[in-house]
């Protein structure tokens, strides 16, 4: 590998009123392990921001912090600030369950609940006390529009969720996380398990949902990030290395460790 000058930073910032997360001096520790080393980062609101980088370079526990899903983690500590509408989720006393309603996540693997189709959109409105069938049908509907999906599925609501294909459980797993409405939903490699054709119709989903919301999504697929995202941000060793327009940093990257990476060059 060259010889890079890590010190270099190109980082971008945004006008106060469109942010729609921040973190201020961010770390996170495994142990006496630094998987996160104090990263300074704003994503714009309605925009796809892709985190990209090597395996192991901290993109996923970065993602994982921004809604507190670290906190399931015992040896995890995480230390700064998570910003959301001014507010920081990482203190002590916040109910992570709200700060999730308003920041929700995809995963790696789509896990839908053993349940039918609309159970598994429902299902955590029901246990908040739901019980009108009109409004659920209308969340199911709605929900499942905004993921793609309704047309598929619209007539095979009460199947179980685990006979659809790999593509279609994600494109749930999405309805179900935008059902509760938040503004911010994060993507943890939610393409890995696809298909090239799903994973095509799952980019467009994305790109017709930062209509409505702010999106973050861990990526190893250089080509997704090119294809899918407004901003690109290179992670390397816990640290934010290059963060910028997504056509700035594929074509025009301002560090030689960002092109690099980028060209195949190492990672």
């Amino acid at each position: 590998m060259a010889d890079y000058n890590w010190n270099e930073r190109h980082i971008i910032t945004f006008s106060p009123e469109t942010v729609a997360l921040e973190t201020k001096d961010l770390h996170v520790y495994y142990g006496q392990k630094e998987a996160i080393k104090g990263i300074d980062m704003q994503f714009e609101k309605n925009k796809i921001t892709a985190l990209i980088g090597p395996s192991g370079c901290g993109k996923s526990t970065y993602l994982r912090s921004l809604n507190r899903m670290n906190d399931t983690i015992d040896i995890a500590k995480v230390t700064g600030e998570i910003l959301y509408e001014g507010i920081d989720v990482n203190r002590k006393d916040m109910n992570v369950y709200e700060v999730r309603k308003h920041i929700g996540m995809v995963f790696q693997r789509p896990n839908p609940f053993a349940k039918s189709i609309y159970n598994n959109i429902t299902f955590p409105h029901e246990r908040a006390g739901v019980r009108d069938k009109k409004v659920l049908d209308e969340l199911v509907e709605t929900s499942l529009k905004q993921a793609a999906l309704w047309d598929q599925v619209k007539d095979d609501l009460h199947k179980s969720a685990l006979s659809l294909s790999g593509g279609q459980q994600q494109k749930l797993c999405i309805a179900r996380a935008i059902s509760v409405k938040p503004e911010i939903l994060l993507m943890d490699e939610p393409a890995a398990s696809l298909d090239p054709i799903a994973t095509m119709q799952l980019e467009e989903t994305m790109m017709d949902l930062k209509k409505n919301y702010t999106i973050i999504i861990v990526t190893h697929n250089m080509q997704q990030a090119a294809r899918a995202s407004d901003y690109t941000a290179f992670f390397y060793l816990g640290d934010l290395i290059e963060y910028d327009k997504t056509s700035q940093v594929f074509q025009n990257a301002k560090l030689p460790s960002t092109r690099d990476y980028i060209t195949g060059r190492f990672g």
